[in-house]
């Protein structure tokens, strides 16, 4: 049953404020990306006495109705950052490298996840958002696998958490490992989760570093599509085998209620419309100010979906279940990042 507005309301009057503290602190403070600070302020007001029962009570709704439904939409809205004449610059040994680095840490971050014991959907979910491109991979691949919008928390958490610890570490490591501004940041661009966090950490060596991050990060956001794309047509084959069984496994003339459900899409309608602003971007028909715009309008939106998100996480149950995955994400956040950096090598060489 749809929600009415006025259930929503409450909630989603409290993300946009939240919101514009965030944008406010971000403009003050412009190293802490506002993604990175709508987080933060969903994880306090979840968890200050006096926030906390506001956002689990009358706010809630339209939280958790921003926290999936905006994701969404910012997703749609993430396609008109990406050219793929700009990644196609980047040559196709760039191209191969990225797409070995997002394979190899997918894999390698679900394997990791599952060596902690985590359950394997909230495996998945941290194998996606690490490898591609944070909160925003996690939500599409949450809506393609059809898990429950609580169960991304977590993961959204840890990916937030590890891109800001990037946005710290990284830069430091310049001068020991003697990295060139085109080598920091194609290794920003390939380990660092989130766009804004890569923002955050390549812009401290300057221009040459932010332009190339931008490009390999992006390049990264394009993989999403055939990633969700993959695991869609094996959630259907899935759905499909089980209502075969359990029509199979009924008397003749009988229809197994598992085989009417209406089977998962391929590929959601939002990574299609993710899809199709790529190649309105690629087109070069949008003017500056309409790619200005639409920028404005994805920061709006996963920034209202990912204080939704933060606001769901309670720090005493985190504490109490997620050492196990604290531990895997740092594992993973690690080998990314050196993943990254023997690519940003080569790729620069």
């Amino acid at each position: 049953m749809p929600l009415g507005k006025d259930r929503l309301l409450p909630g989603l009057l409290t993300a946009v404020l939240a919101l514009a503290a965030a944008f406010l602190v971000h403009s003050l403070v412009p190293v802490l990306p506002a993604m990175t600070l709508a987080v933060v302020l969903g994880l306090l007001a979840a968890n200050l006495p006096g926030t906390a029962v506001w956002v689990a009570g009358r706010a809630r709704p339209g939280l958790d109705f921003a926290g999936k439904h905006f994701m969404r939409a910012g997703i749609v809205v993430l396609g008109l950052k990406v050219s793929i004449m700009d990644v196609m610059g980047l040559g196709w040994l760039a191209l191969l490298l990225v797409a070995g680095v997002v394979l190899v840490s997918f894999v390698g971050t679900y394997v990791i996840s599952r060596v902690f014991r985590l359950p394997a959907e909230t495996s998945l979910l941290i194998a996606t958002g690490f490898s591609i491109c944070g909160a925003s991979a996690i939500g599409a691949m949450a809506a393609v696998r059809r898990i429950r919008h609580v169960d991304t928390v977590l993961p959204v958490a840890l990916v937030t958490l590890c891109g800001t610890l990037a946005i710290g570490v990284l830069p430091l490591l310049v001068h020991p490992l003697q990295l060139t501004p085109l080598a920091f940041g194609a290794w920003t661009g390939a380990s660092v989760h989130d766009v804004g966090q890569v923002v955050a950490t390549a812009q401290t060596a300057g221009t040459t570093a932010l332009g190339i991050a931008v490009v390999v990060k992006l390049t990264r956001v394009l993989l999403l599509a055939p990633v969700v794309a993959a695991a869609g047509v094996h959630q259907r084959f899935s759905a499909a085998k089980a209502a075969g069984k359990a029509a199979a496994s009924l008397p003749p003339g009988t229809l197994a209620a598992s085989s009417m459900e209406r089977l998962p899409p391929v590929i959601p309608l939002f990574v299609l419309g993710f899809m199709a602003m790529v190649g309105l971007r690629s087109s070069g028909w949008l003017p500056p100010a309409a790619l200005d715009a639409g920028a404005g309008v994805q920061d709006i939106l996963l920034g209202a979906a990912l204080f939704g998100l933060g606001s769901a996480v309670r720090i005493r149950t985190l504490l109490h279940t997620g050492a196990r995955a604290l531990s895997a994400a740092l594992a993973a956040w690690l080998l990314i990042a050196l993943l990254g950096l023997a690519a940003a090598l080569l790729m620069t060489a």
